[in-house]
């Protein structure tokens, strides 16, 4: 039984050696050319992906670099320096002053801007009227300010106001992230120039074709990123603080309500106005026939005595007819 079961396993591979060495000789010269093409484009493509994957040492190189250089701020004190140069810090400011007169306000805070080496963004200002039916003035601006000045400006701008009515401040450390921006431009900037010679050594125009297309996207990426650095330096370069100017607005004086004072009668005081009411009525009855005698009569007696008689006349010749 063993020599049988022997016997069939060394047919079967037999066989098989048989049909693979059939089928290899089988295999047509057309997918060897095809194989020999398509072998330096593969290698090519390998090599691109490579050439984007950079060795930890360059990336941990970027990243213990400085952002800034320490000996560029000059007038600070060892540790805040080093702090600086390490660091990106993005402050923003909103502050809300109560003040005498809002253009005097206005044009101090531009004085202070300019002073610090600011700039205005944006200013907005209106009118609200007042219960006592005047308008007052309000103001908003909007400023940037060198970030090393940021709470000088903040100190010089409470000192126009007769009170600080809201300030809140807010700072956003985008160190890490600029960094990491840092090390993607330099892995992508060692992409392209080992694009750049794959293009060299390209051999037909497919090639070429290929990886002019791989070198335009790598390069839009480059200048993507370089644009949020730039953003990036930009903001923590200079600090944004928003001004709202509030003028002071008069006391709303109230008028105090009398006591009512409680009513106590008084007979005496009610007889006097009886008998006032009945001398006024006696008055007003002796004018009016005053009126009568003087005036309605002169004009309607004349009148009313004529019709009277004429009356009478045409009655009594009336009764003589009949």
């Amino acid at each position: 039984m063993k020599t049988q079961f022997k016997a069939l396993a060394l047919f079967v591979l037999l066989g098989t050696l048989i049909l693979s060495a059939c089928g290899g000789a089988a295999a047509p010269a057309a997918t060897e050319a095809a194989a020999a093409t398509e072998a330096p484009m593969f290698a090519m493509d390998m090599e691109i992906a490579e050439a984007a994957k950079q060795e930890p040492g360059q990336s941990a190189e970027i990243a213990s670099a400085p952002v800034y250089d320490a000996n560029a701020l000059p007038g600070v004190e060892s540790e805040s320096a080093a702090y600086a140069a390490t660091h990106m810090i993005i402050k923003n400011g909103d502050v809300k002053l109560l003040v005498e007169d809002t253009d005097i306000a206005i044009d101090r805070a531009t004085q202070v801007i300019g002073d610090l080496g600011g700039y205005i963004i944006s200013s907005r200002v209106w009118y609200q009227p007042h219960y006592d039916g005047e308008n007052y003035k309000y103001a908003t601006i909007t400023i940037g300010i060198p970030v090393d000045q940021f709470e000088r400006t903040l100190s010089r701008l409470r000192g126009l106001a007769v009170k600080v009515l809201d300030e809140t401040a807010s700072g956003e450390d985008v160190t890490n992230q600029f960094v990491d921006l840092q090390s993607q431009v330099a892995n992508l900037e060692a992409t392209r120039d080992r694009i750049k010679s794959f293009l060299d050594d390209a051999k037909t125009v497919d090639e070429a074709l290929r990886i002019n297309q791989e070198l335009a996207n790598v390069e839009a990426q480059i200048e993507q990123i370089k644009g949020q650095m730039n953003y990036l330096q930009d903001r923590s370069a200079y600090s944004t603080i928003t001004v709202n100017f509030e003028p002071v607005l008069p006391e709303l004086i109230s008028t105090p309500t009398p006591t009512p004072t409680p009513n106590v009668w008084t007979p005496g005081k009610t007889f006097d106005d009886a008998r006032k009411t009945v001398t006024v009525a006696y008055q007003g009855i002796v004018d009016f026939l005053i009126w009568v005698l003087v005036v309605f009569v002169p004009i309607f007696a004349p009148p009313v005595l004529l019709l009277w008689l004429l009356w009478k006349l045409f009655t009594r010749k009336s009764k003589k007819t009949s």
